[in-house]
């Protein structure tokens, strides 16, 4: 048992262990969900079967692959976008104390506003197609970037501000050699959930305020009580999901290996 236990532990710290333990209970939740279907006689309507939404990915591969991909370039192309925008005003904020009373207020304010409220605005000033789709997943994505790249400039160690002010440094060599390195680790953190935010507010934005995508072709699907292919569209927006969240998980370990 003891050396069973020891096995197990170095598995769980191996690096396999993170592809290996997911891929496993992913497996066995589909599987389980297969068989209560099956046991319980769930209409495909209501709730269809790992084989069935199979099925439908393959019957209607093409047209999934068409909206996948308009999602994710309006994904990516708002993900961009909030990125820039919100390194910018993350060190702004967290470079500038005026900058931080003046802007800070405004940007949670403006956070708490549901976006989903905003598309129609979207739609009625850009019209249908993937603009409202870029700027609704842009302004899901920028605030948590911003917060976190701030944050990281508002949590160097006050020593270390000390050491460089009593060795002549400046402001901005503070801001170069430290606040920079320092915030990198926030930012990654920060992307990992902002893309996650830029799928579910291009998806939002496609269910009400596009002719395309993932959002509208669930929506479609669902009209029309096409429930398996409404449940393959989630599934193909889960593994794009999953797929981002690894690269820059991945990118990560790459830009800021020094961190851990």
């Amino acid at each position: 048992m003891t050396k069973f236990a020891t096995k197990f532990d170095r598995f769980i710290s191996s690096k396999s262990a993170g592809f290996v333990l997911p891929f496993t209970v992913t497996v066995l939740i589909f599987i389980l969900w297969e068989v209560l279907t099956y046991a319980l006689k769930i209409p495909p309507y209501n709730l269809p079967a790992p084989s069935a939404i199979l099925t439908a990915m393959t019957l209607k591969g093409p047209a999934l692959m068409d909206n996948a991909i308009q999602t994710l370039m309006t994904t990516l192309v708002g993900f961009g976008l909030s990125v820039v925008t919100g390194v910018v005003l993350g060190f702004t904020i967290g470079y500038s104390k005026i900058a931080y009373k003046i802007l800070y207020p405004i940007l949670v304010g403006f956070n708490t506003i549901p976006k989903v409220a905003l598309v129609p605005l979207f739609a009625l000033w850009f019209g249908i197609g993937a603009v409202p789709s870029i700027l609704t997943a842009f302004l899901l994505a920028f605030f948590p970037i911003a917060v976190n790249v701030s944050l990281g400039l508002d949590t160097v160690e006050p020593e270390m501000r000390d050491v460089l002010r009593s060795l002549g440094g400046s402001q901005m060599e503070f801001f170069k050699k430290i606040g920079i390195p320092h915030s990198m680790p926030y930012l990654f953190a920060s992307l990992k959930v902002a893309v996650s935010f830029a799928f579910i507010g291009s998806v939002i934005s496609e269910t009400v305020a596009s002719n395309k995508g993932i959002g509208y072709l669930v929506v479609s699907a669902s009209s029309s009580f096409d429930i398996p292919l409404a449940f393959a569209g989630l599934l193909v927006l889960s593994v794009m999901g999953v797929v981002l969240y690894a690269v820059f998980a991945a990118l990560e370990k790459v830009v800021i290996y020094w961190a851990r």
